[in-house]
């Protein structure tokens, strides 16, 4: 998993309220277990019509916004199935932040799986972020998670709470696998142990 540090990018304003997961990544596009790829697929049916064609007033198609590294979003986030892919497709899209008032439980843990950085905010605060965000590429907003500041276009610094534990793992590209990793030394001195006290399970 990719560090979480500091961001500076743009920000896409989504001000829909109850963006569920089925919306963020349709269910046709779960047949993969791969985290690669997806993102041509994020929000799939706010971004393209019956005929495939790329709807021009859907935010994500349009400049500076296809390339947006932050989303600005409303209250629920995430909400509905607990698919790991609507992470999966937000990071493959280059999503690495998400600002809004509240998520969905089951999706905001998954972020910080993933490598993304799910950020709560009072909605006055999120009205701000949001339009700071419709001001287009000149308007680039800063996260600083060691810092946990987001700082406005126009330098207004904004403090955000995140999880110390949650914290430290984006902090050093810690996925539950790379947790686990860290402790290997002590796995395999227990697996030595263990073939020795009981041959037959290592047989």
């Amino acid at each position: 998993m990719d560090k979480f540090t500091t961001l500076t990018g743009i920000a896409a304003p989504l001000p829909m309220v109850n963006i569920d997961t089925d919306m963020i990544i349709p269910k046709q596009f779960l047949k993969t277990i791969k985290r690669t790829g997806l993102g041509q697929f994020l929000f799939d049916e706010m971004r393209r019509d019956s005929n495939g064609k790329e709807n021009p007033d859907f935010v994500l198609n349009r400049e500076p916004y296809t390339k947006a590294e932050i989303l600005v979003a409303g209250d629920n986030f995430g909400c509905g199935s607990s698919r790991e892919h609507a992470p999966w497709a937000l990071l493959d899209f280059g999503i690495r932040a998400v600002i809004a008032p509240s998520f969905a439980d089951i999706f905001f843990n998954n972020c910080f799986k993933n490598g993304i950085l799910p950020i709560r905010l009072p909605q006055e605060i999120v009205d701000q972020l949001t339009e700071d965000a419709k001001l287009g590429g000149n308007a680039r907003i800063t996260v600083d998670l060691e810092k946990q500041e987001i700082t406005r276009p126009n330098g207004e610094k904004i403090a955000f709470e995140v999880d110390a534990f949650r914290k430290h793992c984006l902090l050093n590209g810690l996925d539950d696998i790379g947790l686990t990793l860290q402790k290997d030394q002590k796995i395999a001195g227990y697996e030595e142990k263990l073939a020795l006290s009981q041959p037959w399970i290592a047989a």
